[in-house]
């Protein structure tokens, strides 16, 4: 007679408390919650990233133990050798179990591989809900349809009318408009930085889990202390989602585009930074979209366009992604719409660059693998777009640095957001910017080596010579676009002189590129 009838699969982002299986104990299911190899080889990891959801999975595994269920948590040294279909066979057969269940994985890559060891294995294998996401699955064909443009705006307003958020009782916006991104656009003057709270961190010892990744020679970059600062467990998440609803959801929309060097909290500033806490599931959405709002609610400091900003990231953005990443797979990992080839500079890695911007956005995601959605768009994301970095290598820069970032998030984000290479199937333009963009949002330039208003001389902003070069070379395409065809008119009032010595500049940057 078997010890268990079940096991039941938990992946390292689904660590939802509140999911079903967890509303009864049965002594007949076993957990399993594994350190795969396969999951810290499959691209090259930031060390924090790793570190954070290895103790989450541990932390997880404890909690399932305490509410009574059996679990088996395994780690690096356990695994070795295994892959994931290899780890199911020998644990069902180790047990006896009857049947094999998993939660459907929110990456393409895990799916596939669970789908085909669900149609070889002679255990029965059964696929759950991760009953994390606001739009069922099953509905994602309803909304989003592959290879089109779906617009973000038109989504999430039919999901503030699903789901009443922050409409009135008529069936109208509060306020009388769906969308206050105009009014979140503020640069943070001196006076400003003062105001900047300290961000709420955590204090978790590493030292057994970074040996641990030495010893078996897991390939990561990036800083680590001997403690981590993220939220691991899910009392530290709501920790966390409290303390952005109490100090830094009064300033968030405002300052949300905001960039700074001269802060020792330049890192966090207003944001919530619960990414990791809401991929991993440590947190539901919904949770954390009540709770802003019922801070709303109380504190006559938060106005609504603070509220509808955060809102809008968590119940359109973060949900839209996911459905047109679902929708567009695995083919949206072969869009290169803008045919860009060129490598990824080394000081992505080190952040050694004479650009301020990049080596600040950088030296800080090497530091907290953390960085804000502005800094990922309009700063590394726009140097890639701008110089054509092959999107693959992008894509893997992205997917490895942040602690957040899980496929279904970082894809679409970057291969379609930031690099446009789905060709518009998100954005409605590419996000190109020149350096009047960065002095625009931040401080930044004025401690730079080069001078943000030339376009030409040895002291000349790459990005202003970059930009004209990346709108030139696709102007047949990106002029009947209505958002930027109107920019030609500035370049056509130049000399062709004038314009040559900027597309050269422009040449030379490239050429140059490891230099910059």
């Amino acid at each position: 007679m078997s010890q268990f009838h079940t096991l039941r699969l938990i992946l390292g982002d689904q660590l939802n408390a509140s999911h079903s299986w967890f509303k009864q104990t049965d002594s007949g299911v076993l957990y399993l919650i594994a350190e795969l190899h396969s999951e810290a080889h499959y691209v090259k990891h930031h060390i924090q990233k790793i570190t954070a959801f290895f103790l989450a999975m541990q932390g997880f595994a404890n909690a399932l133990q305490q509410a009574g269920h059996k679990v088996c948590h395994l780690t690096l040294d356990d695994t070795k050798g295994l892959s994931l279909s290899d780890l199911l066979t020998q644990q069902a057969d180790k047990i006896g179990a009857q049947t094999i269940q998993y939660q459907r994985p929110d990456e393409y890559r895990l799916l596939r591989q669970l789908e085909d060891y669900q149609n070889t294995s002679s255990v029965p294998v059964e696929s759950f809900d991760t009953e994390h996401f606001l739009l069922p699955f099953a509905e994602i064909p309803h909304h989003f349809k592959a290879k089109h443009t779906v617009r973000m705006e038109h989504f999430y307003r039919k999901m503030r009318q699903r789901f009443d958020i922050l409409m009135t009782a008529e069936g109208q916006p509060e306020g009388g408009k769906w969308n206050y991104d105009a009014n979140n656009r503020n640069k943070l003057k001196k006076q400003d930085l003062a105001d900047i709270p300290e961000p709420l961190c955590f204090q978790h010892p590493v030292d057994d889990i970074v040996a641990r990744l030495k010893q078996h020679q897991i390939p990561c970059f990036g800083q680590i202390g001997s403690y981590l600062s993220w939220p691991v467990t899910r009392r530290e998440a709501h920790q966390l989602l409290d303390y952005f609803c109490q100090h830094l959801l009064p300033n968030f929309g405002r300052f949300q585009d905001a960039m700074t060097d001269q802060s020792e909290h330049a890192w966090s500033l207003y944001h919530s930074r619960l990414s990791f806490a809401l991929n991993s599931k440590l947190i539901h959405p919904m949770n954390v979209i009540q709770a802003a709002i019922g801070q709303f609610r109380q504190n006559p400091k938060i106005d609504l366009s603070q509220i509808e900003g955060f809102v809008r990231q968590i119940l359109g953005w973060r949900e839209y992604v996911r459905g047109m990443y679902w929708i567009n797979m695995p083919d949206y990992r072969q869009q290169n719409a803008l045919d860009a080839q060129r490598d990824l500079p080394e000081y992505f890695w080190t952040g050694e660059t004479k650009m301020n911007c990049l080596s600040q956005a950088i030296h800080q995601s090497l530091e907290f693998a953390y960085a804000h959605h502005i800094q990922r768009l309009m700063v590394t994301g726009n140097f890639c777009l701008l110089t054509g970095i092959e999107p693959q290598q992008v894509d893997d820069w992205y997917l490895g640095i942040y602690i957040d970032a899980i496929e279904w998030v970082e894809l679409p984000n970057t291969r379609g957001m930031s690099q446009f290479a789905d060709g518009g199937w998100i954005a409605s333009k590419p996000y190109a910017a020149s350096g009047s963009y960065t002095h625009k949002m931040s401080d930044y330039c004025s401690s730079c080596h080069y001078q943000v208003k030339e376009k030409i001389s040895e002291q000349a902003c790459p990005l202003n010579s970059l930009y004209w070069r990346f709108m030139v070379k696709h102007r047949d395409w990106l002029s009947k676009n209505p958002r930027i065809g109107m920019i030609y008119g500035n370049w056509d009032k130049q000399t062709t002189d004038q314009q040559q010595a900027v597309l050269d500049k422009a040449d030379w940057c490239l050429q140059h590129i490891e230099q910059l």
